[in-house]
């Protein structure tokens, strides 16, 4: 029994979700041209919602035309007032993403497909709602000195499993969502077609 599944998707995050879960899988980057089509999908006016999904499906799809196996793609993208946010670039703009932040009830749009010989043949998305609770700006200043460049590798400048939980009055939804990947939805997938043990 081996699910010869493939991630396209170069982070770190979702293969050390894998991985600790004892799933075998390899690695083949998708090199979707994500801001390309971010900026088109958004100038179509499609929710965040819409937008992780399709990622997701593109960056599966794109693997599995070439690669045998099951292929996994996922995308998430943060939505607070129906506005989709991108990594942050700098720590000012970190800064900034998380003043606006503060206070605030958003949501993480974590979309996943595994498609296999070019088409899709799994979708799930989920959308946990996480509660930030009023930062200082002293406070968002010492957090983003404590994390460095981590700031930059997430949507909401912060990764839950790290510091970033300090960041939140209340969380409500799928961990493992949250850090990337609906990963029980993705084990009972694989467990229900017998690529991994039942």
């Amino acid at each position: 029994m081996s699910s010869n599944l493939i991630l396209a998707s170069g982070s770190r995050i979702r293969a050390t979700l894998l991985e600790n879960a004892g799933v075998k899988f390899s690695i083949k980057k998708s090199n979707v041209d994500e801001d390309s089509l971010k900026g088109s999908m958004r100038a179509q006016g499609m929710s965040p919602k819409s937008q992780a999904e399709y990622l997701a499906e593109m960056k599966s799809e794109k693997v599995s035309m070439s690669t045998p196996g099951l292929v996994l793609g996922a995308d998430q993208m943060l939505s607070l007032e129906n506005e989709g946010f991108d990594k942050p670039a700098n720590k000012a703009e970190a800064f900034e993403r998380l003043r606006h932040f503060s206070g605030k009830i958003h949501y993480l749009e974590c979309a996943a497909v595994i498609s296999q010989n070019g088409e899709a043949i799994w979708r799930y998305t989920s959308r946990p709602k996480l509660t930030m609770r009023d930062l200082s700006d002293s406070f968002i200043r010492h957090y983003l000195d404590q994390i460095g460049d981590a700031a930059f590798e997430s949507v909401g400048a912060y990764q839950l499993e790290g510091l970033g939980v300090q960041l939140f009055s209340k969380i409500e939804g799928d961990y493992f969502a949250i850090l990337g990947l609906p990963l029980l939805e993705i084990l009972t997938f694989l467990r229900d077609r017998g690529d991994i043990p039942a």
